[in-house]
């Protein structure tokens, strides 16, 4: 069986940036074993799986698969398969994806790029005292919880942040969650970075997932709706982020990197 496939850098616009995303089109939908074997084989942070959407409520119907488990939410899978689609019919100016766990998730075209609209998933306080204690960071200034399995830490500034060098087995201890560092930036309004060692991924470059948690705290805390972010991965990103309701909109670039086919025996 031969099975579409392209290699997508997400929140990126040069190739060799952002968030690489294998962007795979079914016809129907393979064994989940199958699914998590082709996503341990892609090897990347994320393979989004897609399909027509027989219940009228979205056009596709997409899932995300780590080398490890199935997740809830992936933000710049989702961006990258909304390239895939945009890209393959120029008459579209938005695809709509309903996924099995986050609703109904948005793409559309901004400008040369795309903007996304997640959930908003706003974080609480609380105590993470192993996850402070693995990620080595003294002084935080906030912690918070998103029972959807989303740590935040909220540090300083940029440095404390580029500097954090986590004990990535006592975070993949606490199961699978992604834990998020954040501060405000430099050049930028903020800036993060995602570790998800519970996922099989030590660090995620660009993490859409972890804005949709950490723009309602941004957006309250720097008193105002729309702000912009890096994420200060090796491969970094860049993102234009916005609060609308209860919806988070994310803004960025793709380049597809690869083309080819995945030969299913």
């Amino acid at each position: 069986m031969r099975l579409p496939f392209t290699q997508v850098d997400a929140f990126a616009d040069e190739a060799f940036g952002g968030n690489p995303a294998a962007v795979m089109p079914l016809s129907t939908w393979l064994d989940d074993a199958v699914l998590l074997k082709i996503a341990q084989e892609n090897n990347l942070s994320e393979t989004a799986f897609f399909l027509p959407d027989e219940t009228g409520e979205a056009d596709f119907e997409l899932r995300w698969f780590t080398p490890a488990a199935e997740i809830a939410l992936c933000g710049h899978a989702t961006l990258a398969s909304g390239h895939v689609v945009l890209q393959s019919d120029t008459a579209l100016d938005r695809v709509r994806f309903r996924t099995r766990r986050s609703g109904v998730l948005e793409v559309e075209r901004e400008g040369t790029g795309y903007l996304m609209a997640l959930p908003a998933l706003a974080p609480a306080p609380k105590p993470l005292p192993a996850i402070v204690a693995a990620l080595g960071v003294t002084d935080p200034v906030e912690t918070l919880w998103h029972d959807g399995g989303y740590a935040v830490v909220v540090l300083a500034d940029e440095a404390a942040v580029r500097a954090c060098d986590p004990d990535q087995r006592a975070l993949a201890a606490a199961g699978q969650i992604l834990v998020i560092v954040t501060a405000p930036g430099d050049t930028t309004d903020i800036v993060s970075r995602a570790f998800t060692p519970g996922f099989g991924i030590d660090e995620d470059p660009v993490t859409g997932g972890a804005h949709a948690v950490i723009v309602p705290y941004w957006a309250a805390r720097l008193e105002r709706d729309a702000f912009t972010a890096w994420q200060a991965s090796a491969r970094g990103g860049r993102l234009s982020c916005r609060l609308a309701d209860d919806r988070v909109m994310l803004g960025g670039q793709c380049v597809t990197v690869i083309e080819g086919a995945f030969l299913l025996p």
